[in-house]
Protein backbone atom coordinates (compact mmCIF):
# COMPACT_ATOMS: atom_id res chain seq x y z
CA UNK A 1 0.00 0.00 0.00
CA UNK A 2 1.26 3.39 -1.23
CA UNK A 3 0.71 6.80 -0.18
CA UNK A 4 1.80 10.04 -1.81
CA UNK A 5 4.25 12.18 0.16
CA UNK A 6 2.57 15.72 0.89
CA UNK A 7 4.46 18.65 0.71
CA UNK A 8 5.90 20.59 3.50
CA UNK A 9 4.37 24.31 3.86
CA UNK A 10 6.42 26.59 4.52
CA UNK A 11 5.86 30.74 4.90
CA UNK A 12 6.97 33.96 4.23
CA UNK A 13 6.14 35.83 7.55
CA UNK A 14 6.82 33.63 10.51
CA UNK A 15 4.52 33.65 13.28
CA UNK A 16 5.71 34.88 16.81
CA UNK A 17 7.40 32.98 19.01
CA UNK A 18 4.08 32.21 21.06
CA UNK A 19 2.16 31.01 17.84
CA UNK A 20 4.59 29.37 17.10
CA UNK A 21 4.44 25.02 17.00
CA UNK A 22 7.50 23.26 18.56
CA UNK A 23 9.54 22.56 15.54
CA UNK A 24 11.34 19.34 14.88
CA UNK A 25 13.41 19.84 12.12
CA UNK A 26 13.92 16.46 10.40
CA UNK A 27 14.13 16.34 6.92
CA UNK A 28 10.38 15.52 5.54
CA UNK A 29 11.93 12.73 3.54
CA UNK A 30 12.72 10.90 6.92
CA UNK A 31 9.01 11.50 8.51
CA UNK A 32 7.25 10.62 4.86
CA UNK A 33 5.73 6.52 5.23
CA UNK A 34 4.72 4.85 1.62
CA UNK A 35 3.11 2.73 3.82
CA UNK A 36 0.98 2.86 6.64
CA UNK A 37 2.64 0.63 8.52
CA UNK A 38 6.23 0.36 7.30
CA UNK A 39 9.04 2.98 8.03
CA UNK A 40 9.59 5.89 5.70
CA UNK A 41 11.67 4.72 2.85
CA UNK A 42 14.76 6.58 3.36
CA UNK A 43 15.33 5.30 7.17
CA UNK A 44 16.01 2.18 5.53
CA UNK A 45 18.19 3.90 3.00
CA UNK A 46 20.27 5.54 5.86
CA UNK A 47 20.19 2.04 7.87
CA UNK A 48 22.14 0.49 4.50
CA UNK A 49 24.56 3.16 4.63
CA UNK A 50 25.56 2.97 8.39
CA UNK A 51 23.49 1.63 11.83
CA UNK A 52 24.62 5.08 13.12
CA UNK A 53 25.16 7.95 10.89
CA UNK A 54 24.65 11.66 10.45
CA UNK A 55 21.84 13.33 9.03
CA UNK A 56 21.30 17.42 8.40
CA UNK A 57 18.47 18.85 9.32
CA UNK A 58 16.60 21.81 7.86
CA UNK A 59 18.39 24.21 10.30
CA UNK A 60 21.70 23.08 8.67
CA UNK A 61 22.65 21.28 11.78
CA UNK A 62 23.76 17.62 12.31
CA UNK A 63 22.28 15.18 14.30
CA UNK A 64 23.54 11.30 14.87
CA UNK A 65 20.03 8.96 13.54
CA UNK A 66 21.12 5.07 15.03
CA UNK A 67 18.75 2.64 12.81
CA UNK A 68 20.61 -0.40 14.33
CA UNK A 69 19.15 -2.22 17.05
CA UNK A 70 22.33 -3.21 19.03
CA UNK A 71 23.81 0.48 18.67
CA UNK A 72 20.49 1.79 19.86
CA UNK A 73 20.93 -1.01 23.01
CA UNK A 74 24.44 1.02 23.53
CA UNK A 75 22.89 4.28 23.44
CA UNK A 76 20.01 3.61 25.78
CA UNK A 77 21.87 2.07 28.52
CA UNK A 78 24.98 4.35 28.76
CA UNK A 79 24.39 7.32 31.15
CA UNK A 80 26.71 9.40 29.37
CA UNK A 81 23.89 9.52 26.90
CA UNK A 82 21.33 12.16 28.85
CA UNK A 83 17.39 12.11 28.67
CA UNK A 84 17.06 15.43 29.94
CA UNK A 85 15.35 17.77 27.67
CA UNK A 86 14.80 20.50 29.86
CA UNK A 87 18.40 21.46 30.81
CA UNK A 88 20.35 20.19 27.49
CA UNK A 89 19.91 21.38 24.31
CA UNK A 90 18.07 19.18 21.70
CA UNK A 91 19.15 20.22 17.97
CA UNK A 92 16.51 18.83 16.50
CA UNK A 93 13.42 20.32 18.81
CA UNK A 94 13.02 24.11 18.11
CA UNK A 95 11.78 26.00 20.77
CA UNK A 96 12.07 30.29 20.61
CA UNK A 97 14.04 31.32 23.45
CA UNK A 98 11.17 33.61 24.39
CA UNK A 99 9.02 30.53 25.34
CA UNK A 100 11.30 28.30 26.95
CA UNK A 101 10.50 29.73 30.03
CA UNK A 102 6.91 29.47 29.96
CA UNK A 103 7.72 25.62 28.54
CA UNK A 104 10.40 24.26 31.42
CA UNK A 105 9.61 26.02 34.69
CA UNK A 106 10.40 24.30 37.48
CA UNK A 107 6.68 23.37 37.80
CA UNK A 108 6.31 22.19 34.68
CA UNK A 109 9.32 19.62 35.27
CA UNK A 110 8.02 18.10 38.77
CA UNK A 111 6.78 14.68 37.72
CA UNK A 112 8.39 14.54 34.67
CA UNK A 113 10.77 11.90 35.19
CA UNK A 114 11.00 10.74 31.38
CA UNK A 115 12.97 13.83 30.44
CA UNK A 116 15.16 13.40 33.82
CA UNK A 117 18.67 11.59 34.49
CA UNK A 118 19.62 9.38 37.27
CA UNK A 119 19.58 10.17 40.57
CA UNK A 120 16.40 12.44 39.96
CA UNK A 121 15.21 9.97 37.64
CA UNK A 122 15.71 6.70 39.71
CA UNK A 123 14.00 8.18 42.67
CA UNK A 124 10.65 9.25 41.63
CA UNK A 125 10.61 6.45 39.56
CA UNK A 126 10.74 3.78 42.34
CA UNK A 127 7.89 5.07 43.55
CA UNK A 128 6.16 4.27 40.91
CA UNK A 129 7.25 1.01 39.48
CA UNK A 130 5.88 -1.11 41.78
CA UNK A 131 2.10 -0.15 41.04
CA UNK A 132 3.05 -1.83 37.47
CA UNK A 133 4.47 -5.21 38.26
CA UNK A 134 3.78 -8.04 35.85
CA UNK A 135 1.91 -10.16 38.87
CA UNK A 136 -0.62 -6.97 39.43
CA UNK A 137 -1.28 -6.28 35.11
CA UNK A 138 -2.06 -9.68 35.47
CA UNK A 139 -4.14 -9.34 38.28
CA UNK A 140 -6.03 -6.85 36.44
CA UNK A 141 -6.78 -9.02 33.38
CA UNK A 142 -10.58 -10.05 34.89
CA UNK A 143 -11.36 -6.21 35.04
CA UNK A 144 -10.07 -5.40 31.60
CA UNK A 145 -12.21 -8.04 29.58
CA UNK A 146 -15.24 -6.87 31.72
CA UNK A 147 -14.37 -2.90 29.86
CA UNK A 148 -13.51 -4.87 26.44
CA UNK A 149 -16.52 -6.99 26.32
CA UNK A 150 -18.88 -4.22 28.04
CA UNK A 151 -17.54 -2.01 24.95
CA UNK A 152 -17.93 -4.96 22.30
CA UNK A 153 -21.28 -5.68 23.28
CA UNK A 154 -21.96 -1.66 22.62
CA UNK A 155 -20.58 -1.89 19.03
CA UNK A 156 -22.36 -5.04 18.54
CA UNK A 157 -25.89 -2.96 20.06
CA UNK A 158 -25.11 0.50 17.67
CA UNK A 159 -25.28 -1.33 14.13
CA UNK A 160 -23.58 -2.86 12.16
CA UNK A 161 -20.41 -0.42 11.79
CA UNK A 162 -18.66 1.83 13.84
CA UNK A 163 -15.39 4.05 14.09
CA UNK A 164 -13.00 2.02 16.45
CA UNK A 165 -11.21 4.49 17.58
CA UNK A 166 -13.96 6.35 18.92
CA UNK A 167 -16.09 2.85 20.17
CA UNK A 168 -13.21 0.78 21.13
CA UNK A 169 -9.54 1.23 20.99
CA UNK A 170 -9.43 4.85 22.31
CA UNK A 171 -12.23 3.89 25.41
CA UNK A 172 -10.56 1.07 26.58
CA UNK A 173 -7.31 1.70 27.68
CA UNK A 174 -8.78 5.20 29.15
CA UNK A 175 -11.14 3.41 31.48
CA UNK A 176 -8.44 1.28 32.37
CA UNK A 177 -5.74 3.75 32.97
CA UNK A 178 -8.30 6.19 34.80
CA UNK A 179 -9.51 3.05 37.43
CA UNK A 180 -5.96 2.60 37.77
CA UNK A 181 -4.76 6.05 38.79
CA UNK A 182 -8.16 7.12 40.24
CA UNK A 183 -8.99 9.41 37.44
CA UNK A 184 -12.79 10.05 37.44
CA UNK A 185 -13.72 8.41 34.07
CA UNK A 186 -16.19 11.22 33.25
CA UNK A 187 -13.28 13.86 33.08
CA UNK A 188 -11.83 11.40 30.11
CA UNK A 189 -13.17 13.74 27.03
CA UNK A 190 -11.54 16.71 28.63
CA UNK A 191 -7.91 14.85 28.89
CA UNK A 192 -8.30 13.36 25.46
CA UNK A 193 -9.02 16.48 23.72
CA UNK A 194 -6.23 17.90 26.19
CA UNK A 195 -3.40 15.21 25.09
CA UNK A 196 -4.59 15.59 21.55
CA UNK A 197 -3.32 18.99 21.27
CA UNK A 198 -0.08 18.24 23.16
CA UNK A 199 1.16 15.43 21.11
CA UNK A 200 0.31 17.52 17.88
CA UNK A 201 3.25 18.50 16.20
CA UNK A 202 1.99 21.92 14.67
CA UNK A 203 -0.05 23.10 17.93
CA UNK A 204 1.07 26.87 18.92
CA UNK A 205 3.22 27.15 21.82
CA UNK A 206 1.22 29.42 23.61
CA UNK A 207 -2.14 26.72 23.53
CA UNK A 208 0.73 24.05 24.42
CA UNK A 209 1.22 26.20 27.87
CA UNK A 210 -2.26 26.95 28.36
CA UNK A 211 -3.69 23.35 27.50
CA UNK A 212 -0.54 21.79 30.06
CA UNK A 213 -1.43 24.40 32.72
CA UNK A 214 -5.00 23.40 32.60
CA UNK A 215 -4.33 19.52 33.13
CA UNK A 216 -1.92 20.42 35.42
CA UNK A 217 -4.92 22.47 37.45
CA UNK A 218 -7.64 19.64 37.31
CA UNK A 219 -4.58 17.24 38.71
CA UNK A 220 -4.35 19.44 41.68
CA UNK A 221 -7.91 20.05 42.59
CA UNK A 222 -7.85 15.77 42.04
CA UNK A 223 -4.69 15.29 44.04
CA UNK A 224 -6.18 17.99 46.95
CA UNK A 225 -9.09 15.55 46.49
CA UNK A 226 -7.57 12.55 47.64
CA UNK A 227 -5.60 14.08 50.27
CA UNK A 228 -9.06 14.77 51.99
CA UNK A 229 -10.64 11.41 50.61
CA UNK A 230 -7.96 8.34 49.74
CA UNK A 231 -9.10 5.91 47.24
CA UNK A 232 -7.49 2.52 46.12
CA UNK A 233 -5.76 4.03 43.21
CA UNK A 234 -2.38 5.16 41.85
CA UNK A 235 -2.52 9.05 42.98
CA UNK A 236 -3.57 8.25 46.81
CA UNK A 237 -1.10 5.05 46.66
CA UNK A 238 1.65 7.98 46.18
CA UNK A 239 0.10 10.76 48.53
CA UNK A 240 -0.90 7.96 51.18
CA UNK A 241 0.81 5.00 50.88
CA UNK A 242 4.70 3.49 52.20
CA UNK A 243 6.34 6.81 50.66
CA UNK A 244 4.05 9.15 51.92
CA UNK A 245 5.50 12.73 52.10
CA UNK A 246 8.51 12.00 49.47
CA UNK A 247 6.62 13.73 47.08
CA UNK A 248 5.29 17.39 46.76
CA UNK A 249 2.07 18.17 45.57
CA UNK A 250 3.60 19.29 41.81
CA UNK A 251 5.82 16.08 41.51
CA UNK A 252 2.66 14.14 42.11
CA UNK A 253 0.41 16.41 39.64
CA UNK A 254 3.49 15.68 37.01
CA UNK A 255 3.55 11.92 37.43
CA UNK A 256 -0.20 11.29 37.22
CA UNK A 257 -0.18 13.26 34.31
CA UNK A 258 2.30 11.40 32.80
CA UNK A 259 1.03 8.02 33.31
CA UNK A 260 -2.82 9.44 32.32
CA UNK A 261 -1.54 10.41 28.98
CA UNK A 262 0.82 7.61 28.26
CA UNK A 263 -1.31 5.00 29.85
CA UNK A 264 -4.32 5.73 26.73
CA UNK A 265 -2.61 7.18 24.26
CA UNK A 266 0.20 4.74 23.17
CA UNK A 267 -2.38 1.81 23.63
CA UNK A 268 -5.41 3.14 22.13
CA UNK A 269 -2.75 3.92 18.95
CA UNK A 270 -1.45 0.17 19.09
CA UNK A 271 -5.05 -1.14 19.48
CA UNK A 272 -6.45 0.77 15.99
CA UNK A 273 -2.96 0.84 14.08
CA UNK A 274 -2.93 -3.60 15.25
CA UNK A 275 -6.58 -3.30 14.15
CA UNK A 276 -5.73 -1.87 10.79
CA UNK A 277 -2.83 -4.17 9.73
CA UNK A 278 -4.38 -7.28 10.75
CA UNK A 279 -7.20 -6.37 8.31
CA UNK A 280 -5.04 -5.71 5.73
CA UNK A 281 -3.43 -8.64 6.39
CA UNK A 282 -6.42 -11.60 6.51
CA UNK A 283 -4.20 -14.28 7.45
CA UNK A 284 -2.71 -13.32 10.17
CA UNK A 285 -6.40 -11.80 11.31
CA UNK A 286 -7.48 -15.52 10.75
CA UNK A 287 -4.65 -17.06 12.40
CA UNK A 288 -5.05 -14.72 15.95
CA UNK A 289 -8.81 -15.39 15.69
CA UNK A 290 -8.21 -19.37 15.59
CA UNK A 291 -5.37 -19.81 17.43
CA UNK A 292 -6.05 -18.01 21.29
CA UNK A 293 -2.27 -19.65 22.24
CA UNK A 294 -0.55 -17.23 19.36
CA UNK A 295 -2.20 -14.14 21.30
CA UNK A 296 1.13 -13.24 23.71
CA UNK A 297 3.87 -13.54 20.34
CA UNK A 298 0.87 -11.61 18.30
CA UNK A 299 1.08 -8.89 20.51
CA UNK A 300 4.79 -8.49 20.49
CA UNK A 301 4.91 -9.03 16.59
CA UNK A 302 2.29 -5.87 16.37
CA UNK A 303 4.72 -3.44 18.59
CA UNK A 304 7.60 -4.41 16.81
CA UNK A 305 5.83 -4.13 13.19
CA UNK A 306 3.82 -0.84 13.79
CA UNK A 307 6.53 1.08 16.10
CA UNK A 308 4.34 3.99 16.99
CA UNK A 309 6.98 5.61 18.61
CA UNK A 310 8.17 7.02 15.21
CA UNK A 311 10.03 9.99 16.57
CA UNK A 312 13.02 9.28 19.19
CA UNK A 313 13.67 8.52 22.12
CA UNK A 314 16.41 11.58 21.78
CA UNK A 315 19.51 11.37 23.72
CA UNK A 316 22.39 13.66 24.52
CA UNK A 317 25.93 13.17 24.60
CA UNK A 318 27.43 14.96 27.91
CA UNK A 319 31.52 13.46 26.52
CA UNK A 320 32.60 12.24 23.38
CA UNK A 321 31.65 8.66 23.09
CA UNK A 322 31.99 6.67 20.14
CA UNK A 323 28.96 4.30 19.27
CA UNK A 324 29.00 1.78 16.21
CA UNK A 325 32.05 3.36 14.65
CA UNK A 326 30.64 6.97 14.70
CA UNK A 327 32.67 9.42 17.54
CA UNK A 328 29.51 11.34 18.99
CA UNK A 329 31.04 14.73 20.20
CA UNK A 330 29.82 16.10 23.67
CA UNK A 331 26.46 17.93 23.17
CA UNK A 332 25.70 15.83 20.10
CA UNK A 333 22.09 15.11 19.33
CA UNK A 334 20.72 11.35 19.05
CA UNK A 335 17.76 10.36 17.32
CA UNK A 336 17.11 6.73 17.74
CA UNK A 337 14.97 5.32 14.91
CA UNK A 338 12.47 2.74 16.31
CA UNK A 339 10.40 2.22 13.36
CA UNK A 340 13.47 1.44 11.77
CA UNK A 341 15.75 -1.00 14.67
CA UNK A 342 12.47 -3.19 14.76
CA UNK A 343 12.99 -3.96 10.87
CA UNK A 344 16.83 -4.40 11.26
CA UNK A 345 17.69 -7.67 9.12
CA UNK A 346 21.04 -8.62 11.26
CA UNK A 347 17.82 -9.43 14.09
CA UNK A 348 14.49 -10.61 12.43
CA UNK A 349 14.54 -12.95 9.26
CA UNK A 350 12.14 -11.08 6.54
CA UNK A 351 11.94 -8.19 8.84
CA UNK A 352 9.48 -6.24 6.69
CA UNK A 353 7.08 -9.32 6.58
CA UNK A 354 4.08 -9.14 9.83
CA UNK A 355 4.53 -12.81 10.99
CA UNK A 356 2.04 -13.28 14.03
CA UNK A 357 3.93 -16.86 14.54
CA UNK A 358 6.99 -15.55 14.86
CA UNK A 359 9.43 -16.28 17.91
CA UNK A 360 12.34 -14.26 18.19
CA UNK A 361 11.58 -10.42 19.08
CA UNK A 362 13.82 -8.55 20.74
CA UNK A 363 12.05 -5.55 19.57
CA UNK A 364 12.78 -1.84 20.94
CA UNK A 365 9.15 -0.22 21.25
CA UNK A 366 9.26 -0.08 24.74
CA UNK A 367 12.62 1.45 25.40
CA UNK A 368 15.60 -0.03 26.49
CA UNK A 369 17.75 0.53 29.72
CA UNK A 370 16.92 2.76 32.86
CA UNK A 371 14.14 4.74 30.47
CA UNK A 372 12.06 1.25 30.10
CA UNK A 373 8.57 2.06 30.04
CA UNK A 374 7.19 1.39 33.14
CA UNK A 375 3.87 0.62 31.70
CA UNK A 376 4.70 -2.01 29.23
CA UNK A 377 2.93 -4.94 30.80
CA UNK A 378 -0.36 -2.65 31.70
CA UNK A 379 -0.12 -2.26 27.75
CA UNK A 380 0.35 -6.17 26.82
CA UNK A 381 -2.53 -6.78 29.06
CA UNK A 382 -4.45 -4.72 27.46
CA UNK A 383 -3.45 -5.78 24.08
CA UNK A 384 -3.81 -9.65 24.41
CA UNK A 385 -7.70 -9.41 25.97
CA UNK A 386 -8.79 -6.94 23.31
CA UNK A 387 -7.60 -8.10 20.07
CA UNK A 388 -8.03 -11.34 20.01
CA UNK A 389 -11.93 -10.56 21.86
CA UNK A 390 -12.42 -7.98 19.00
CA UNK A 391 -11.36 -10.57 16.17
CA UNK A 392 -13.41 -14.04 18.06
CA UNK A 393 -16.84 -11.62 18.47
CA UNK A 394 -17.21 -9.90 14.70
CA UNK A 395 -15.20 -12.65 12.86
CA UNK A 396 -16.17 -11.00 9.44
CA UNK A 397 -14.82 -7.94 10.59
CA UNK A 398 -13.89 -5.65 7.69
CA UNK A 399 -12.71 -1.56 6.63
CA UNK A 400 -15.37 0.24 5.34
CA UNK A 401 -13.32 2.70 3.27
CA UNK A 402 -10.82 2.46 0.74
CA UNK A 403 -7.34 1.91 2.79
CA UNK A 404 -5.95 4.62 1.17
CA UNK A 405 -8.60 6.97 2.73
CA UNK A 406 -8.32 6.12 6.78
CA UNK A 407 -6.30 9.05 8.55
CA UNK A 408 -3.21 8.59 9.78
CA UNK A 409 -1.58 10.32 12.81
CA UNK A 410 1.38 11.33 11.20
CA UNK A 411 1.27 15.13 12.38
CA UNK A 412 1.43 13.77 16.09
CA UNK A 413 4.38 12.00 18.17
CA UNK A 414 2.59 9.22 19.00
CA UNK A 415 1.66 7.49 15.33
CA UNK A 416 -1.63 5.58 14.56
CA UNK A 417 -4.76 6.46 13.11
CA UNK A 418 -7.45 9.04 13.79
CA UNK A 419 -10.15 7.10 12.84
CA UNK A 420 -10.87 3.40 11.70
CA UNK A 421 -14.96 2.93 9.83
CA UNK A 422 -15.05 -1.03 10.22
CA UNK A 423 -17.75 -2.88 9.25
CA UNK A 424 -19.50 -6.56 10.30
CA UNK A 425 -22.19 -8.79 9.57
CA UNK A 426 -24.74 -8.47 11.35
CA UNK A 427 -26.11 -11.93 13.63
CA UNK A 428 -28.48 -13.03 11.20
CA UNK A 429 -26.81 -12.72 8.76
CA UNK A 430 -23.51 -13.67 9.64
CA UNK A 431 -21.80 -17.19 8.09
CA UNK A 432 -21.25 -19.88 10.85
CA UNK A 433 -17.18 -20.87 11.04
Amino acid sequence: MTRSTAEVSSVEQPPSPDQAPMRVALPPELMARQCPFDPPRALAEEHGKAPVGQVRLATGEKIWLVTGLDEARAVLSDPRFSADRFNRRNALVSVPEEMREKLFDARARAGQFLAMDPPEHTRLRKLVIGQFTLRRMRALIPRITEIVDAHLDAMAAAGTSADLVGAFALPVPSLVICELLGVPYEARTDFQRRTSTLIRMDTPLEEVVRVRDEMRQFMHELVAAKRARPDDGLISGLIHGDHAGELTDDEVVGIANLLLTAGHETTANMIGLGVFALLEHPEQLELLRRDPEVAGQAIEELLRYLSIVHLGPFRIATEDVRVGGELIPEGGTVMISTPQINRDPAHWDDPAALDLARERNPHLSFGHGVHQCLGQQLARAEMAVALPALVRRFPHLRLDCRPEEVPLRDNMFVYGVHSLPVAWDAPEDATAT
